[in-house]
């Protein structure tokens, strides 16, 4: 998939699991999981937003997208 998600890298950069994220978030920690691993088909803007204010990112940090 030519879109990758950086979320592990700045969960990291900020010293949080993904529960501490899912709940800060009001998700489950299996969307956060599927949405980690990229297996999900979309993402509600309210939840990327939700990432961002928790995380104090940009979505560009969170999702890259790269050529096959």
């Amino acid at each position: 998939m030519p879109i990758i998600i950086n979320l592990d890298k700045i969960l990291a950069e900020r010293g949080m699991k993904s529960n501490e994220l899912a709940d800060k978030i009001g998700i489950t920690a299996a969307n956060l999981s599927i949405l980690k691993t990229g297996k999900a088909k979309a993402i509600r803007f309210s939840t990327l937003e939700a990432i961002c204010e928790v995380l104090d990112c940009q979505p560009g940090d969170i999702l890259e997208y790269t050529q096959n």
